[in-house]
């Protein structure tokens, strides 16, 4: 006889139990209307994922273990259930999968392989459970895997000879550019090795740094897929199979279309800052306009993720601010239907050189007073933010980020950064493919040399190597941790690398000081870059080439202070 399952993609909110209850309660009652026989939830449901050090809270743990027994009483009618949820056991606390029906736990399985790199912590919260077995639910032997241990082939093959007929995993799987082409390949193996169908379900939701992409998917027995559901939003899939020569297989369903790599990062990051506003409730979003790429870009996805009714805008010239970014400042606003304010800083940085004119022997230099106006404008945008309880939206990207090419409390500042891992080139790129949906984006702002115009004529690149070379050295030393020979030998001079490295470590004290900001590659500042600010191997690995900075009359401290 045929079976339904019915996959939920849909976000949880971290710690918001009770409102992940009735979410839950919601999605139950629809596949109910649908005829299904099971619905399926994403790993750690109740408590969203992850609620992190919530999670040591003995309340917090009471309260997720009674709203376990409430989704229980949800089943007493309609399809059972199968959901993640965390469980105390003892003195232990697991990553738990609750299968449900009828009002009763049927089984209650804990996560095998508890994942400790990057962004995941969870040997500091879990204890690993013991290798699983099979669970029969309705005469089917039904395989359940938590997230990580899809990744690892043991458990598959284990419940495969324990005489499993279908997998279903349950995952909570933040996404990285080229991630769900990955889950999918590893899910596919573990198909091909086991001879079964495989049900993936991921959650969505923007959390704090992370954001789950859903992209959930279903798989033939030879790893072949027969339904995927929408990346970065929810959806819902009602799969049927059926049993041909004694063996499960699922039925063709919907199949949605793999989004390109930029595409899918400018919506992730469209979620995590949606999500990140609203759940914190800051009523829209304030940000400086410069005339430059990366505010003009952040203020798109602002936009795009928010309303412009919920977006406000500011342009803060100095003196030495070029007529083309003013103008090109407000053709942006005025491309995507936002208010531009205008707040002169001339009068701030006068007073400032006044004040500060004696202690630096009656001349200010060039340098204080170009930092001094971002700093200026900071606390301008730190008022508005204050006063309309508007969250400051940081425009700085991971390559400014990567160098220390920032003024800390000045364009350092802010509650949230939208492009803090992404390198400028693919901020360009990113721009690029807005444009395409809509053209809100200069093409002068594409071909200007980039500048914080800081001091007149001043460009990035008097500082920087060009950013094209940048972010390749700097993808080679961050993501793919690199040291300064290795770079070297895919053909960039020595003297490039060993500059860049030397801001690259130079920076730790400010990128602990920067704001958040969503993940979107493998190797972000936030999460899994985990360097000392004081670091004694850097100095000794980088003598020549801070001797050679300082020569040069730079300090290693940092190009902006």
């Amino acid at each position: 006889m045929p079976v339904s399952i019915t996959l939920i993609q849909t976000s949880f909110i971290a710690g918001n139990i009770e409102a992940n209850v009735a979410r839950i309660g919601v999605f139950h009652q629809m596949a109910a209307i649908a005829k299904a026989d099971l619905v399926v939830f994403s790993e750690m449901a109740l408590s969203g994922y992850s609620p992190e050090d919530l999670m040591l809270n003995s309340t917090f743990q009471d309260s997720a273990m009674r709203a376990v027994e409430q989704c229980a009483a949800l089943t007493k009618t309609g399809p059972a259930i199968l959901l993640g949820a965390l469980w105390r056991d003892g003195d232990d606390l697991h990553n738990a999968a609750f299968l449900i029906e009828n009002g009763q736990i049927i089984r209650r399985q804990y996560k095998h392989h508890l994942p400790n790199y990057g962004v995941f912590d969870e040997r500091r919260y879990f204890a690993a459970g013991p290798m699983p077995a099979p669970v029969e639910w309705r005469g089917i032997k039904l395989g359940v895997l938590i997230c990580e241990d899809l990744w690892f082939p043991d458990v598959c093959a284990a419940l495969a000879q324990g005489g499993a007929e279908l997998l279903i995993a349950i995952n909570a799987s933040p996404f990285e550019t080229g991630k769900a082409r990955a889950r999918e390949q590893v899910a596919a193996l573990r198909a091909g090795e086991t001879g079964l169908p495989l049900l993936y379900v991921n959650q969505i939701c923007g959390q704090d740094e992370l954001v789950f992409d859903g992209a959930s998917f279903v798989l033939d027995r030879q790893g072949m897929p027969t339904a995927r559901l929408h990346a970065l939003r929810e959806d819902i899939e009602l799969v049927r199979l059926q049993k041909k020569s004694g063996l499960w297989e699922p039925l063709p369903g919907n199949l949605k279309p793999m989004q390109g790599d930029i595409e899918l990062t400018y919506r992730v990051i469209m979620l995590g800052l949606h999500d990140f506003v609203t759940r914190n409730g800051f009523a829209g979003v304030v940000l400086g306009m410069s005339g430059g790429m990366d505010s003009a870009l952040a203020a798109a996805l602002a936009v795009d993720a928010l309303g412009a009714d919920r977006v406000r805008l500011v342009m803060m010239p100095s003196p030495v601010t070029s007529r083309d970014s003013i103008d090109d400042a407000a053709a942006c606003a005025q491309r995507l239907g936002v208010r531009l304010d205008t707040v002169p800083i001339e009068p701030g940085m006068q007073a400032f050189e006044a004040m500060m004119g004696s202690m630096f022997d009656g001349e200010v230099s060039p340098l204080a007073l170009g930092e001094n106006q971002t700093r200026v404008r900071a606390g301008i945008l730190l008022a508005i933010s204050a006063r309309e309880h508007l969250l400051l939206l940081n425009t700085g990207n991971k390559s400014e980020m990567a160098t220390g090419f920032t003024t800390i409390y000045g364009d350092l500042c802010g509650h949230y950064a939208v492009l803090k891992d992404v390198y400028k080139t693919t901020v360009y790129e990113l721009a690029a493919w807005r444009n395409t949906q809509g053209d809100v984006i200069a093409q002068r702002i594409f071909t200007k040399a980039p500048s914080a115009e800081l001091y007149p004529g001043q460009t990035d690149q008097d500082t920087l190597p060009p950013y094209p070379e940048l972010d390749a050295i700097l993808r080679q030393l961050v993501e793919q941790r690199c040291d300064i020979d290795e770079v070297v030998a895919q053909g960039h001079a020595r003297k490039t690398v060993e500059q860049v490295s030397a801001m690259l470590y130079a920076a730790q004290y400010k990128r602990h000081q920067a704001p958040p900001g969503v993940k979107v590659g493998t190797m972000s500042f936030q999460r899994d870059w985990r360097y000392p600010i004081t670091n004694g191997w850097h100095v000794m690995q980088h003598n020549q080439a801070v001797t050679r900075l300082t020569d040069a009359g730079r300090t290693i401290d940092n190009l902006r202070l």
